[in-house]
């Protein structure tokens, strides 16, 4: 089976290398499945139905998400209704799928869950355990007779990603980074059978830091103080993915810049 997971789509500029690449992609590499992150795609963090919708007719099939997935007022009234996961460590009267199983045919049930890291801080330190989360959620699923299991890891610090690979290596069949926006090339199979990728990276502006205008953030460093984040909707676009191939055990980087 062959997975296509699509690096966090930020903003309108995300959206618009969606829609002139993922079709070519698709066309050349075949993918039974596309995934990705939609945590930023309405206006740089949250989304919209009507976004997630304009997404799903370019082709991707389910999203993962992370800490920002209800920073647009109304999330919690359609949440539960669109094909998506929220981080599974969120606490319990946070609205929204911890898990999804889809059932793929041929290729048998697909499981995608999502976690947020805990070691940046932040508001993320109150989620609850994400290495015992997972064994929750794959004593749950055991008897499901899944075929692919597939990991969002939304986490800033590297060794906290290193670690839960380690601790899930041939439990899950995929493991991939999101959150940093910036991609990394340690894509790897591990000693136990689980592909793996520090991060992603973003599909949106590169001319930016991270997505937001360059001087908002040079500004925060020189002053130590916090700016309001503007996102970049000039300069070049980068459609950062994965490709997993269950068959072959493989994961390989398909990117393309956009002038």
């Amino acid at each position: 089976m062959k997975i296509l997971f699509v690096g966090e789509i930020v903003a309108g500029p995300g959206r618009k290398a969606v829609k002139e690449v993922l079709p070519w992609v698709i066309s050349d590499y075949k993918p039974d499945l596309v995934l990705s992150n939609a945590e930023n795609l309405s206006g740089g963090r949250g989304v919209t139905e009507e976004k997630l919708q304009q997404m799903i007719t370019c082709g991707i099939n389910f999203f993962t998400s992370g800490d920002h997935i209800f920073w647009e007022k109304g999330t919690e009234d359609f949440i539960d209704n669109v094909p998506l996961v929220i981080p599974a460590n969120y606490p319990k009267r946070v609205p929204g799928k911890r898990y999804e199983i889809l059932d793929t045919g041929k290729n048998g049930k697909v499981l995608i869950f999502n976690l947020l890291g805990r070691s940046s801080g932040g508001l993320n330190c109150y989620v609850e355990d994400p290495f015992t989360t997972a064994d929750k959620i794959l004593e749950e699923t055991a008897k499901e007779n899944i075929a692919v299991s597939i990991l969002d890891f939304h986490a800033d610090v590297t060794s906290e990603k290193y670690a839960i690979a380690n601790y899930l290596d041939g439990r899950v069949t995929a493991i991939i980074g999101s959150h940093s926006h910036v991609p990394t090339c340690d894509q790897m199979v591990m000693p136990k059978g689980t592909m793996y990728i520090t991060d992603v990276g973003m599909t949106g502006i590169i001319d930016s830091v991270i997505g937001v205008k360059s001087e908002i953030i040079i500004k925060q460093f020189l002053t130590a103080q916090n700016q309001r984040f503007e996102w970049e909707d000039s300069g070049r676009k980068a459609f950062r993915s994965v490709l997993l191939d269950t068959r072959e055990m493989t994961i390989s980087r398909v990117d393309k810049l956009l002038v």
